[in-house]
This record gives structure tokens, C-alpha cells and sequence, in this order.
């Protein structure tokens, strides 16, 4: 196994992590530069997913522990996302229209994330949206994040953010668990349509690599970082992630 690509495996889930992420737009990104490209979407997308669940597993651990999580404010985005994503998991999409809108919606978000004025609270606070309001927000990540194989953790964050629900920390610990719950469903989806292609060889080295990652990121972001600190990282994540789609749909990034 390159070292390289362990390594730069391990840079990705630390730096998700610190934000609540599972890092599956980051795996598909270092493993499109490698001779994986070339495997089936589906292979792509049930690896990144894999690494997501125990990423995002620890992410959630470390922040709720922490004290930053709310299950009212989860539960309603989770429960339309599940069977959202196991239907987007098991549907065979072409992802260009979406691409275009994705790296738009992520350029925006970082911006705006940047640009915020309001205070960074110390404490924990949620201001619970209207719960048929997240239902659709949860089923429409759900479903976009079944597609493309993520767990839509870097859509539900901006969006909390943006609209007041949550602070900093607490929208990382919602996030956190959105996503794997999401990475499962797209797993099981794609396992119900037939194209199951986990290779458990490959995966167990890049299991330990987003492992060590993943609990420095996490306990770093939920212990270590302020308020801000976070925001500006969930910031650089959705900028790298915005510039890895724009790279692709220009023919730069295979």
C-alpha cells in the first residue's frame, strides 16, 4: 500500500473530523488521483462510505461527549435522510447537473460561513427548525448523498449554520451522526440493488489510516478549537471540496 496515500488518507479524516465530517468527498478526491480512478463508481462509493462510518463514528463520540449534541435537533433530519439515501444509494445517476450545482452551493457556504457576524456563542445553543422543514432538508441530503456516496455532512452543516438552528459545536455533533447513519443507507442501498463490491484487502489499511486521523481531528476539534476556529476549518473543508468539483467538471480531475 503507498504510504502516500495512507498518509494523505489519515490529513483528510484529521481534518474532517475536526468539524463532525466523515471525509468521504476528501477519500473520492485522493483515490481519483490514484489507480483505484478506474474502479467502478459503485467500489468508490461503498470504500469512501466505509471510511466515513468509522470516521464519523468517532467524531460523533468525541462530541458528544463533549456535551455538543441534540438529539431533537437530529432526529427529524435523520429520519427522512435514511430511507432517502437508501434509495439514492440503489439508483444509477449521471452526477454532471449535480456536480455544477454542488460546487456552487459549496462556494456559497464558505463564503457566507466566513462572512458571519454573529457571535460565536461558548455554550450550546438550538433553535429547532419547523420539523416538516427538516424532514425535506434531511430527505433531500439523504437522497443527493445516496447518489454521489457521501454521508452529506458538509450540505446539513452550512445549512444549520446558515439558518440559526445550531451552534458551531453542536451542528459538528449533529452532523456527525447524520452522516453515518447516511454512509450505512447508501451501503445498504447499493447492497439491495446488487453491486456489493467492498474489497476488505484494501479497506483495512485505510481503515487504519482514517482511524488515527479521525481521534486526533475529533478530539481536537471538540476539545481543543474555539467556536471560530471550527467554523473556519468547516469553511476550508467546503472550499476544498468546492474546488475538487469544479476541477472535475472541468476535465482537471479524473
Amino acid at each position: 500500500m503507498d504510504v502516500v496515500l495512507l498518509a494523505g488518507l489519515c490529513i483528510i479524516a484529521a481534518l474532517y473530523s475536526c468539524v463532525g465530517h466523515g471525509g468521504a468527498s476528501g477519500y473520492l478526491a485522493v483515490l481519483s488521483l490514484t489507480v483505484y480512478a478506474s474502479n467502478d463508481p459503485a467500489w468508490l462509493k461503498q470504500h469512501a462510505w466505509s471510511l466515513n462510518l468509522l470516521v464519523a463514528g468517532i467524531a460523533f463520540y468525541a462530541y458528544r461527549k463533549s456535551g455538543y449534541f441534540s438529539s431533537k435537533l437530529a432526529i427529524p433530519f435523520i429520519s427522512a435522510s435514511i430511507p432517502a439515501a437508501i434509495i439514492g444509494g440503489f439508483l444509477r445517476v449521471d452526477h454532471d447537473i449535480y456536480d455544477t450545482l454542488l460546487s456552487i452551493t459549496l462556494v456559497f457556504a464558505a463564503w457566507k460561513l466566513i462572512s458571519l457576524k454573529n457571535k460565536d456563542y461558548d455554550g450550546v445553543f438550538i433553535n429547532l427548525p419547523d420539523k416538516k422543514v427538516a424532514l425535506v432538508v434531511g430527505g433531500v441530503i439523504g437522497f443527493l448523498s445516496g447518489i454521489i456516496g457521501v454521508g452529506g455532512g458538509i450540505f446539513l452543516s452550512p445549512i444549520i449554520l446558515l439558518f440559526g438552528w445550531g451552534d458551531v459545536k453542536t451542528t459538528a455533533g449533529v452532523s456527525a451522526l447524520f452522516i453515518w447513519v447516511n454512509s450505512a443507507a447508501g451501503i445498504v442501498g447499493n447492497t439491495i440493488s446488487g453491486q456489493l463490491v467492498l474489497d476488505f484487502e484494501i479497506l483495512l489499511p485505510f481503515a487504519g489510516a482514517v482511524l488515527i486521523g479521525g481521534f486526533i481531528g475529533s478530539k481536537f476539534g471538540s476539545e481543543k478549537l474555539s467556536n471560530k476556529s471550527v467554523r473556519i476549518m468547516l469553511a476550508s473543508v467546503l472550499i476544498i471540496a468546492a474546488i475538487r468539483q469544479i476541477l472535475q467538471l472541468l476535465g482537471l480531475w479524473s
